[in-house]
């Protein structure tokens, strides 16, 4: 399994990297949701994990097209933004869990299922 972040924010980007890396993850990090889509879609059983937030194709875009892929992979979305607007903006779409920032040990296990947050 690989977990893909995508994330805009350098310091967010590697706590989150240096959390799954500790956990023994295989990581790829995008800045953008360009280089990320510009890479090539996921493969079954990968983990994305998306800032909602991102400047140019947006977070939700990302999120709409990894919906549409025949092999959805499991989705995490990230966000610093208010709950009624992060509810708003994610109406319709499917996702499997949502952190809201800054990030914390305690997300491994919502990135990760089978892993437990470490001590």
């Amino acid at each position: 399994m690989r977990i893909i972040v995508i994330e805009d924010d350098a310091a967010v980007a590697d706590a989150l990297a240096a959390l799954l890396a500790e956990a023994g993850c295989d990581i790829r990090v995008y800045g953008s949701a360009e280089t990320f889509m510009a890479s090539g879609p996921p493969v079954d059983g990968d983990v994305v994990v998306v800032d909602l937030g991102l400047p140019g194709i947006s977070g939700r875009d990302v999120i709409r097209w990894l919906g549409g892929l025949a092999a959805r992979p499991r989705v995490v979305v990230i966000s610093g933004k208010a709950e009624r607007d992060l509810t708003r903006e994610l109406q319709g779409l499917a996702f499997d869990g949502v952190l809201r920032k800054p990030p914390s040990v305690n997300w491994l296990p919502e990135i990760v299922p089978d892993r437990t947050a470490t001590p």
